[in-house]
C-alpha cells in the first residue's frame, strides 16, 4: 500500500474516532445535566416545603418538615428503633421477591412445556391477576394469622400472577427458528428450554425482576396495614392512628429511598448483563 494510502485511512481512522469521542462527550453532558436537573428539582422541593411550614402557608403538624422529620429520624435512630422497622420490611420484601420470581419463573415454564396446562390455567390467571389484592389480605389473615407469613403471602400475591403470564407470553414468543434448529440437530424439548428459551429471555426476566421488587414492597405494605406488629407499614398506620404524623412521613420518605435503592441495585445488574 502506497504512503498516500495509509494517510487517507489512518486520518479516516482518526476522523471516526474524534467523531466517537465527541458524542461521548455530548452523551456525557446530557447526562450529567439531567442529573444537575433532579437534583435541583429534588432541593427546590425540599426548600420550598421547609420554607412553607416556617411562614405557616403549610400546617406543620399535618405535612411535617423536613427538619421535623430529620429529628423524628435522629430520635428513633438513636435507639434503634427505626432500623429495626426497616430491616422487617426488607425482610419481608426481599422474601416475597424471592419467592414472586422462584414461582413466576417454574410456574412459566410448566404452562410452556404442556399446552394443555396452560389453556386450563390462563383464564385462571387472568381472572387472579386482576383481583384487587386488598380484598385477599383480610382473608390471608383469617386462613395463615396476624404475622410475617401473612405479610408474606399477600406480597407474593400482588405481583406473581402478573410475572407468571409475562414470562409465559416471553417464553412463547421466541422465535421459532432456533427451536427448529435445536430439533433439527437431535435436541429435544429440555434443549429448547436450557438453550433458546430461558438464555434468550434473560433481558426479559432482569425487567421483570425490576418491576417485581416495586410490586414486592407494596404488597408488604399493604400486609403490614392489616396483619403486622412492626415495619414500615405498621409505623404509618400507628402513626396515624395516634397522630404521630412526623413517623407517617418519615416512613413514606424512607420507603422511597428503599424503593429506589432497590431498583437502582437490579439496574445495576441489567446494565452490567446487557455489557
Amino acid at each position: 500500500m502506497s504512503r498516500k494510502k495509509i494517510k487517507s485511512v489512518s486520518s479516516a481512522g482518526l476522523n471516526v474516532s474524534a467523531a466517537q469521542q465527541a458524542y461521548i462527550r455530548k452523551h456525557l453532558l446530557l447526562n450529567r445535566r439531567i442529573r444537575i436537573y433532579q437534583i435541583l428539582i429534588l432541593i427546590s422541593f425540599i426548600a420550598l416545603w421547609e420554607i412553607g411550614t416556617r411562614i405557616g402557608m403549610i400546617n406543620s403538624f399535618v405535612f411535617s418538615s423536613p427538619s421535623r422529620i430529620t429529628k423524628t429520624f435522629i430520635d428513633m435512630a438513636s435507639n434503634g428503633e427505626i432500623f429495626y422497622h426497616i430491616g422487617i420490611t426488607m425482610l419481608e420484601t426481599l422474601a416475597s421477591f424471592f419467592l414472586v420470581n422462584a414461582i413466576g419463573l417454574i410456574m412459566a415454564i410448566v404452562l410452556w412445556w404442556n399446552d394443555n396446562i396452560s389453556k386450563v390455567l390462563e383464564p385462571y390467571l387472568i381472572v387472579l391477576n386482576s383481583l384487587p389484592k386488598s380484598a385477599l389480605a383480610p382473608v390471608f389473615i383469617v386462613w395463615l394469622g396476624n404475622n410475617m407469613k401473612t405479610i408474606i403471602v399477600a406480597a407474593v400475591s400482588v405481583a406473581v400472577f402478573g410475572s407468571i403470564i409475562t414470562l409465559y407470553s416471553d417464553f412463547k414468543n421466541v422465535e421459532q427458528d432456533k427451536i427448529k434448529l435445536i430439533y433439527t440437530l437431535g435436541g429435544n424439548k429440555k434443549d429448547v428450554l436450557f438453550k433458546v428459551i430461558i438464555p434468550s429471555n434473560i433481558p426479559s426476566i432482569i425487567s421483570l425482576m425490576k418491576v417485581n421488587i416495586g410490586l414486592s414492597l407494596v404488597g408488604v405494605i399493604i400486609g403490614e396495614f392489616l396483619a403486622a406488629k412492626a415495619g414500615l407499614g405498621y409505623l404509618i398506620i400507628y402513626g396515624s392512628q395516634v397522630f404521630r404524623l412526623d413517623w407517617v412521613i418519615l416512613s413514606i420518605v424512607i420507603l422511597c429511598i428503599v424503593a429506589t435503592a432497590l431498583y437502582k441495585i437490579l439496574a445495576y445488574f441489567e446494565k452490567k448483563y446487557s455489557r
